[in-house]
């Protein structure tokens, strides 16, 4: 008994005889409990070693494809490994943003910096690719939306709006981690891929996949992957099963 839903298991089967074979996770929520502050968000119990076990199987690539960019998410997952690491939704693959990109994100973060400090409970995050309010600490429910409301009046049209959870994301770029997917899966030449997410942002991931890949959701919510577990735990069990078939 692998404690997974019986047609999931099947397609875990199926998509282990493949190769090359990508698995692909976002992290929060799916590696990692959503925290209220991210650098608290450490990889769940068992997460790296399965990793680690999917990673040195033969034609196995692992990937980390997050919202974070690659050096926070390297930096608070402390996770190491020969894993391909994909950051800011996308836009980190091949490198940083250009100089006049991360000038207009500093821009966008002088002009929202006083509006967020005026929710108590909000917070600016600034990432190498995009800038993010979030209002998961903000206790007054009304003055989170507010919050979002007004941050979303500073987008103009070169700017891609991310929702996540309690979180609205401008990214200066329109990648995203579906396209980010697509491209990591034909430069690897890869025969069958997994994806693993939690967030609204994911779903750019499962959309971007075949129909006999496999791609889950963690949690609740409308969705387009194929599949669905409860939590994290579930992901991680999901993982150990895929990491037993493919050793």
């Amino acid at each position: 008994m692998t404690g997974l839903p019986a047609e999931l298991d099947s397609a875990l089967v199926a998509l282990a005889a493949r190769r090359p074979l990508l698995v692909a996770s976002d992290y929060d929520g799916v590696l990692a409990p959503l925290r209220d502050v991210p650098s608290d968000a450490v990889p769940a119990p068992g997460a790296a070693e399965v990793l680690s076990r999917l990673a040195t199987a033969e034609g196995v690539t692992v990937a980390l494809v997050s919202g974070r960019g690659v050096a926070d998410l390297q930096t608070t997952s402390g996770l190491t490994g020969p894993f391909r690491w994909v950051g800011s939704h996308g836009a980190e693959f091949d490198g940083p943003l250009t100089g006049e990109l991360a000038a207009r994100r500093d821009a966008l973060v002088e002009r929202l910096a006083p509006v967020v400090a005026g929710t108590p409970g909000g917070r600016l995050e600034v990432k190498p690719a995009s800038v993010a309010v979030h209002v998961r600490q903000v206790q007054d429910r009304s003055a989170a939306a507010a919050l979002l409301r007004s941050a979303q009046e500073f987008a103009d049209s070169s700017l891609t709006l991310k929702p996540g959870k309690d979180v609205l994301e401008m990214a200066m770029t329109d990648a995203d981690k579906g396209t980010a997917l697509r491209r990591l899966r034909d430069e690897l030449g890869s025969d069958g891929a997994l994806y693993l997410g939690d967030d609204v942002t994911d779903e750019d991931g499962f959309r971007a996949l075949g129909d006999d890949d496999v791609t889950v959701k963690i949690g609740t919510g409308d969705t387009a992957a194929r599949f669905r577990v409860a939590d994290v735990s579930g992901a991680l069990a999901l993982l150990n099963r895929l990491a037993d078939l493919v050793s």
